[in-house]
């Protein structure tokens, strides 16, 4: 019998599995071999001996000492060359998910539940272990709650433990996105939405993994957001220019005095220029023994445009050229503003005990926004929840992103054809190409400066974004998105013209091919399952039905031909 939650019917090993995660590793530290891995779950999961090299590094702190007890980060790594999910359905999920929450194939992300405990018994004095979930979908809110109901059973009851919950995620229904999703495990039910491309921001407050325990209903407001606010308190009054360093992809280092800090706070600013997606490199986590350390730290070349987040103090002197570093402290968990980093030359960036700040050269485009330091402080004297402060941060950053990206938006626009110059049996019209000028025009007279309370020079921070790997990432999403609206709107322009033409003349298709040649008819029965075919592909907005109508007429058409001809065009 067909399963009705699945799309494909007929299920494969761990299809649904594979669907939230790539694998589940176990590292632990061996006298002997350092980091090292115990168990990767299910067996037949792929991992090359360099990804399970880095994933050993990175699943542990770089300094153990101050890591006493439970301690949960993200890091992020590249997959061996050709060594892809063994999910098939990206593309779809792609389509459907928001551009910040599509999945991405060419890294895992590493979900990583640690603990250290004092262990007489362990020859080390120390029991030191992680479990680690890989996966292509950036869920963090979601595996960090995972991990929070499963590791500390794990640690007491090991591999049987593991293997009932894996083969709990493996019934789990896939993530479409649209839907909320009941998900069991362990004698709880997890409910959770995952959105769409059409959910623009979540209004609800975030869950903190970090409490000691879930409480009922086991509801997970966002599957991806962290508290936003306790994650970037420390740098509310840098926060203008970091959005804007963020925004133009500049190479950027997070020294943080843990990897739940540096983690967070990289996941935090990438999501400061949400709903654009971050097309820049980026690691949640770094350290000093993972295969892209010398890629990342040579000075023969200028640093990538890369969001890097780092513990170890070594990475003071060897990323001492990069032009924006931030290093922060411990947070302040409660009362006032949090003590602010201070802006900083980078020439005073000398030694490995360098005192907290922002250290950079930058001149910001924009004036700083004191309204919103003011809401914020007024919230903290109310003693305003962190999910509260942080849901005005992120409306706040999305709304700049979005007045900055509105003004392109309507300029793409403006080079699609109008819809009257697509006609059914010619090649559809060219979108106009983009030039930089004729935008900058446009901007000068309908910019966000005219409407936004931030003041500064717009124009120029649009030059500066022009020549960023977002803007580049951004441009060929919304290349491709126009060249499926012409195809889309030709094809239905085709099928409305024939449908016209039948109704009409109350003929068949044999007449209405009837004064055409031979070479005409194969060329346009050529050209027409061309677009049939384009338009499953690419999952066209023409109605199935209109799309089965034109099969139809065109196997009609192929009918009408000599004998001969029907045996090359038809399909076997």
């Amino acid at each position: 019998m067909e399963d009705p939650e699945s799309p494909r019917g007929s299920r494969l090993p761990w299809e649904r599995f594979s669907a939230w995660l790539d694998g589940v590793c176990v590292v632990t530290f061996d006298l002997e071999l350092g980091q090292a891995m115990e168990l990767v779950y299910p067996h037949n999961t792929r991992i090359t001996e360099k990804e399970k090299t880095n994933i050993c590094y990175l699943s542990f702190p770089d300094s153990y000492s101050g890591c006493l007890g439970d301690t949960q980060f993200t890091f992020r790594m590249r997959r061996s060359a050709g060594h892809r999910s063994l999910f098939q359905d990206d593309e779809k999920y792609n389509r459907e998910a928001p551009v910040t929450l599509q999945r991405d194939p060419a890294h895992y992300y590493g979900y990583v539940y640690f603990r250290q405990v004092r262990d007489s018994s362990v020859k080390r004095g120390y029991f030191q272990k992680s479990l680690v979930l890989l996966s292509s979908l950036p869920y963090t809110n979601l595996f960090h709650t995972l991990l929070q109901l499963t590791a500390p059973e794990y640690f007491n009851k090991l591999e049987p433990c593991l293997e009932a919950v894996c083969n709990q995620i493996d019934r789990w229904p896939f993530p479409e996105p649209g839907l909320s999703l009941s998900l069991p495990i362990m004698g709880l039910v997890l409910q959770v939405k995952i959105p769409n491309h059409d959910d623009l921001i979540e209004t609800n407050a975030i869950t903190d993994h970090h409490k000691d325990r879930l409480d009922p209903p086991y509801h997970i407001s966002s599957i991806y957001e962290l508290d936003l606010f306790r994650s970037l308190q420390s740098v509310l009054m840098n926060l203008q220019l970091l959005w804007e360093l963020v925004l133009l992809g500049e190479p950027l280092v997070v020294m943080a005095p843990s990897p739940t800090i540096s983690s967070e706070i990289v996941l935090a600013l990438i999501g400061c220029i949400s709903p654009l997606k971050f097309c820049s490199d980026f690691r949640p986590y770094f350290t000093i023994h993972d295969s892209e350390f010398k890629e990342y730290t040579t000075r023969t070349q200028a640093p990538p445009s890369l969001l890097l987040g780092v513990t170890n103090p070594f990475f003071i002197k060897t990323l001492q050229h990069w032009p924006h570093i931030l290093r922060v402290g411990e947070p302040r968990v409660s009362g006032d503003l949090p003590k602010q980093v201070k802006l900083k030359k980078l020439t005073k960036l000398k030694t490995l005990d360098t005192k907290t700040g922002m250290y950079t050269s930058y001149k910001p485009f924009l004036h700083k926004d004191k309204t919103l330091i003011k809401q914020l402080l007024k919230g903290l004297q109310k003693k305003l929840p962190s999910s509260t402060l942080s849901l005005l941060l992120r409306k706040h950053l999305f709304e700049l992103t979005q007045s900055f990206m509105l003004p392109l938006e309507r300029y793409i626009g403006s080079l699609m054809p109008h819809h009257s110059s697509i006609t059914p049996w010619k090649n559809p019209p060219q979108v106009r190409p983009f030039q930089q000028e004729e935008l900058m025009k446009m901007l000068e007279h309908t910019g966000p400066q005219f409407s936004s309370s931030i003041k500064g020079d717009w124009i120029g921070l649009y030059r500066r974004f022009l020549k960023s790997p977002h803007f580049d990432g951004w441009y060929r999403h919304k290349q491709r998105e126009m060249r499926e609206k012409l195809e889309t709107a030709h094809l239905n322009v085709i099928c409305e013209a024939v449908s016209e033409f039948l109704f009409e003349t109350h003929q068949n298709i044999g007449a209405w091919i009837k004064n055409k040649s031979e070479v005409e008819i194969v060329d346009l029965v050529l050209k027409l399952r061309d677009k049939l075919l384009r338009a499953h592909r690419q999952h066209l907005s023409v109605s199935s039905t209109s799309l089965a109508k034109l099969k139809l007429h065109i196997d009609e058409v192929i009918h009408s031909l000599p004998e001969d001809l029907q045996s090359i065009l038809h399909p076997q």
